[in-house]
């Protein structure tokens, strides 16, 4: 058996490794367009800032060791044209010295990727304008910066790898500014679990211009221009990060079936619409895990799994890929942002009749040093309770608990089941009660009726002419400090002697800091005659969420000659 791979990264490296490994005669051959293969393309930015140090780490294998290791020929520098499916063949071309030859194939595997999004828009081809995608895209960005030491840089697009740019190059002393289409960072976050993560960025001293795109841009001898929705931005260099497309014109000109996004559609053994024709990674049509719906999911661990899932078919053994759940974890500074499964909007947009809570944990007992709070953000089913969805954003321990979700999505448990996992725990590590255990406790309230919940978007909705009581519960000292507008304050130690100020015909919506403390109140109030509500997440996440909100619609506002 022959079997012709195109593209060397991800997925085709993983399919050629696990078809040798399942039949020792198949003669296999790798073609990749640049000059390395099975590299580490997720660690690109943090050559680019100096935490990896040695190029070498960038290549996990060469063409050397793939041929020592698992005797497969890897042909780097070598374009893959034309597919001819009813020949069995491929054309390819040789990029160091022009030539051109035929290859035929028994099976073929395509895993050409994606390729960075460039807008058609003017100036976009100045050699200060950059992409990172592969490895030489990070040797282009790194002689710019050594030999040119710009000091302003501009992230167009606020996704991971630009917010991994953005941290790389600060640590390097370039003043980055980043300047997002969208009303927050890091798509498959939800808005207010992004704003937590904007705080954090802008105290690192990262600048963000929400709610603003790139109309155009203009080099001059030094400097690049850029002409945003509202102001203009003068720097030194820009990187483009707008997201990626399936590169997929070769199959597309080969006959095989694409969706409208020119995704190459494949079943559940990676097999495209031709006969011996297989795809996976990042150039394919996906299944998203929890809503059924099909999708573009670029991610190097599904990537992985599909090229060995392809290699499996090709060998006889009937293996399915059974959907993308997009688990993806980012590292800002010290900070780290996960999510797995659904977000709201996606939630929304597959129909689902769903519901959600934000639970405040440390990262370990509070009593042992260096604890950190998380913010978890929970979708779930309102019927049925089952977990949709998970984002977390804090500092230790944020990994571990999203894969702990991952694997419930996974799973398809329900937050009844959340609250029976028998999780490790020592003072060091974790807590009696784990943050998902904790989302699973807060979640089996609400669907079992002891305590009703409104959100930080219902508070503006919320009657202040005295109908209603609007009641904060944290401490005199903390009020202080700062409240909701209307809120009125009698701490939850004080409220069991205070009932009486209180309308028991009159619902109460309750804050406190987390929503731990006024979950507390309104046990108390609800067993004595109360009609109760607790917000979610607490004050701690409405004042995140409206400081961005004030500091977006500012944006959002024209700015003069000031920003000019």
């Amino acid at each position: 058996m022959k079997v012709l791979i195109v593209g060397g990264v991800a997925g085709g490296a993983s399919a050629a490794a696990r078809l040798r490994r399942l039949d020792e005669t198949a003669q296999i051959i790798i073609f990749e367009k640049s000059p390395y293969i099975s590299y580490a393309n997720c660690g690109l930015p943090y050559y680019i800032g100096g935490e990896i140090t040695e190029k070498s780490a960038l290549t996990l294998q060469t063409p050397q060791s793939f041929k020592t290791r698992f005797n497969i020929d890897v042909r780097v520098n070598s374009e893959v044209v034309e597919i001819s499916p009813s020949q069995k063949n491929i054309k390819v071309i040789n990029l160091q010295d022009g030539t051109a030859y035929y290859e035929n194939y028994d099976k073929l595997i395509l895993s050409p990727g994606a390729q960075p999004i460039r807008p058609p828009i003017d100036g976009i081809d100045s050699e200060r304008i950059f992409t990172l995608r592969n490895v030489p895209d990070t040797y282009k960005i790194k002689d710019f910066i050594e030999e040119n030491n710009p000091q302003t840089a501009l992230i167009v697009g606020g996704g991971y790898i630009g917010i991994e740019m953005a941290e790389n190059l600060s640590k390097i002393g370039i003043d980055v500014t980043i300047a997002e289409l969208s009303d927050h960072i890091i798509g498959p976050l939800d808005f207010d679990m992004a704003c937590e993560a904007e705080r954090y960025l802008k105290k690192k001293g990262i600048k963000l211009l929400l709610k603003n795109g790139v109309q155009s841009f203009k080099q001059t001898d030094k400097h690049i221009e850029a002409n945003l929705s509202d102001r203009t931005v003068s720097v030194d260099m820009v990187l483009l990060s707008v997201g990626v497309r399936p590169d997929t014109k070769l199959a597309i000109d080969a006959g095989i079936k694409t969706n409208a996004r020119e995704s190459i559609v494949v079943d559940s053994y990676m097999q495209t619409s031709s006969d011996n024709i297989y795809a996976v990674g990042d150039a394919v049509e996906v299944t998203e895990f929890v809503s059924g719906n099909k999708t573009f999911i670029p991610l190097a661990g599904p990537a992985n799994k599909q090229g060995r899932i392809a290699a499996d078919n090709i060998c006889g053994l009937q293996t399915e890929y059974k959907g993308t759940q997009g688990s993806s974890i980012l590292k800002i500074f010290d900070m780290t942002v996960a999510s797995t499964g659904l977000n709201e909007k996606t939630a929304k947009l597959s129909g689902f009749d769903y519901d959600k809570v934000y639970t405040l944990s440390t990262s370990h007992a509070s009593y042992y040093s260096g604890a950190t709070n998380m913010t978890l953000k929970t979708i779930f089913e309102k019927t049925t309770g089952k977990i949709l969805g998970a984002q977390i954003v804090g500092f230790d321990g944020v990994d571990k608990r999203c894969d702990v979700f991952a694997t419930a999505i996974r799973a398809e448990m329900t937050a009844f089941d959340l609250t029976e996992l028998e999780l490790c725990y020592a003072p060091p590590f974790s807590s009696a009660k784990d943050p998902v255990n904790m989302a699973g406790y807060v979640i089996e309230n609400i669907l079992t009726g002891k305590v009703k919940q409104f959100h930080w978007h219902d508070v503006k909705n919320l009657p202040r002419d005295g109908s209603v009581h609007l009641l904060d519960v944290r401490t005199k000292e903390e009020y202080v400090r700062g409240h909701i507008e209307g809120f009125i304050n009698i701490p939850v130690d004080e409220l069991r002697e205070n009932l009486n100020l209180l309308d028991a015909s009159k619902r109460v919506y309750v804050n406190c800091q987390s929503a731990l403390r006024s979950y507390i109140a309104c046990q108390i109030l609800s067993q004595n005659g109360f009609n109760c509500y607790n917000l979610s997440g607490g004050y701690r996440l409405y004042e995140s969420v409206m400081e961005n909100a004030s500091f977006n619609e500012k944006l959002s506002q024209p700015c003069g000659a000031s920003c000019q």
